[in-house]
């Protein structure tokens, strides 16, 4: 049982678990924090099935968004087909024919998120493909903790308030972006939904801090893991 518990792992993975704490300080100021944010495009909808076309990621730090930091990916998927997911996102399986190997982009994204709180638009799909990935590849899921900003905006945004009501949704990317009167950048592409996401944390971040009227730490946030 021991050695099941404490399986070795490939390096890149084993950095990953061993300088990802599976406990966040939430007295962290969120200034000092490490924030990715995160986008994937997929083949579909169905956790646990589809699979990873397009990724990207951008680093946060210090109220800052880090473009210079920006990656994204076109990952291959020898499955991809035409379905109703194509539409939304526009990459065919010619494309993706072209990407790069699942486990080379997982390979790189590792040492990304390392240590990082991940942020995200209804963050737990994204990362919950993701997780599917990484224990397909290196037998190991994701660690991070995570802060959805569809959850932020039903916190700071009086349009997107909990209600009763039982089947109340979080809101769209879209749907808050238009109350916010707030751009979006290549809308459904991995890449132009993270910086917009990254855009919009930030913004949603300033109405709690002004709110709070004082810093913020990551305790203030909804933070969740899978």
């Amino acid at each position: 049982m021991f050695g099941l518990l404490h399986r070795k792992l490939e390096p890149p993975a084993e950095a990953y678990r061993s300088g990802t704490p599976w406990r966040m300080r939430g007295r962290t100021p969120l200034d000092r924090a490490r924030l990715v944010v995160l986008d994937t495009e997929t083949t579909g909808f169905r956790i646990g099935q589809d699979r990873m076309l397009t990724l990207a990621c951008v680093d946060v730090s210090g109220g800052q968004i880090h473009v210079n930091r920006l990656r994204s990916w076109l990952l291959f998927q020898p499955a991809a087909c035409i379905n109703d997911a194509v539409a939304v996102h526009g990459i065919l399986p010619s494309e993706s024919a072209e990407g790069s190997p699942e486990k080379e982009v997982l390979t790189e994204l590792f040492p990304i998120i390392t240590g990082a709180v991940l942020v995200g638009h209804h963050v737990s799909f994204d990362a919950s493909v993701l997780d599917h990935a990484l224990r397909i590849h290196f037998g190991t899921g994701l660690r991070n903790p995570m802060i959805d900003t569809a959850r932020l905006a039903m916190a700071e945004l009086e349009a997107f308030r909990r209600t009763a009501y039982p089947n109340q949704r979080p809101p769209s990317l879209d749907e808050v972006c238009m109350n916010l009167g707030m751009p979006m950048h290549d809308r459904h592409t991995a890449a132009g939904d993270a910086f917009t996401t990254a855009q919009l944390f930030l913004l949603l971040a300033a109405r709690a801090r002004r709110r709070l009227g004082r810093e913020l730490k990551l305790s203030d946030f909804p933070v969740k893991r899978l």
